[in-house]
């Protein structure tokens, strides 16, 4: 087992590996989004996106396949609700590290359709993930702050009008769309600065998500609701992995069916969004305590 090697020397070795898997997948995810922007015919297209959607199921079984070979993991996932492979799906998932990435994909790959983020704009200038993002349809998305948005007023809405148009590209293929719905990373720094009412995550931002299921709510059948947690690598959970000291994953999926209730206009009606940022914080609730539980487990 490579992981009884020292640290010092699984790393460089590791991250290696995981760049050039990267470097592998998304050339090639690249090139077939070249090959798409290009395509003259709807069934070409159609058969890109599913060569695409290979592509990256390709990427996530390879980068998981090496983590297995570096780092002795118990995998704890408990998966309640029935999955298919050719439906709608909207994932929520609470975000502690980039590894969240990598592993939503891997969990994806047979039993639900592949798995399309809501990426940073800024990310869109990373070597083989911008282009590759780019050349899978995900959607862009460029946070404004309060303060900027009472600077420039003109720019209110526009992220969430950028959600609705990324979002229709979906329809034509059966798409997993997951939201890291916190916005970004938990530290207990950030936690703490934005005054969370949670003890393990960030205060939800329940417009993107309300703008998802507007724009693709009848092609849901269920949300799925992702808690993620590495109980023995709480603080360097990147680090840990490349270095062989990643020792537990824990993955509980919920699959919530889709009520009409959680459809309709976030931005015009008023008792509409105050229901759905109702009924999103009880979810946190929900999560958040699960994982005192399942850190009180572990």
């Amino acid at each position: 087992m490579l992981s009884r090697l020292p640290g010092f020397v699984i790393l460089p070795i590791h991250a290696v590996l995981q760049i050039l898997n990267l470097g592998w997948w998304g050339s090639l995810i690249i090139l077939l989004g070249l090959l798409k922007l290009i395509s003259p015919f709807s069934w070409l297209t159609f058969s890109l996106n599913r060569m695409l959607n290979s592509a990256l199921s390709g990427f996530a079984l390879c980068a998981v396949g090496l983590i297995n070979l570096f780092n002795n993991v118990e995998w704890d996932y408990q998966i309640e609700g029935e999955l298919q492979k050719h439906s709608w799906y909207l994932v929520m998932a609470n975000h502690i590290s980039w590894l969240d990435i990598i592993l939503l994909m891997h969990f994806s790959c047979g039993r639900i359709p592949a798995s399309k983020f809501f990426i940073k704009q800024e990310l869109i200038w990373m070597p083989f993930i911008g282009l590759g993002a780019w050349a899978l349809d995900m959607p862009f998305m460029r946070r404004y702050s309060a303060d900027f948005l009472s600077r420039h007023p003109h720019l209110k809405g526009k992220d969430l009008e950028a959600t609705r148009r990324s979002c229709e590209k979906f329809r034509t293929i059966p798409t997993t769309v997951i939201n890291f719905v916190e916005g970004t990373r938990f530290t207990e720094q950030k936690q703490r600065a934005k005054n969370s009412p949670y003890h393990h995550l960030l205060t939800p931002k329940a417009g993107g998500v309300a703008f998802t299921l507007a724009s693709m709510g009848e092609l849901f059948s269920h949300i799925i609701d992702v808690t993620l947690l590495y109980p023995q690598n709480r603080r360097h959970v990147m680090m840990d992995m490349l270095s062989g000291r990643l020792t537990k994953v824990v993955l509980r999926a919920r699959a919530i069916p889709l009520q009409s209730a959680l459809l309709g206009d976030y931005q015009a009606d008023q008792q509409f969004r105050e229901n759905f940022q109702l009924w999103l914080n009880g979810l946190w609730q929900s999560k958040d305590r699960l994982i005192q539980k399942l850190m009180d487990a572990n």
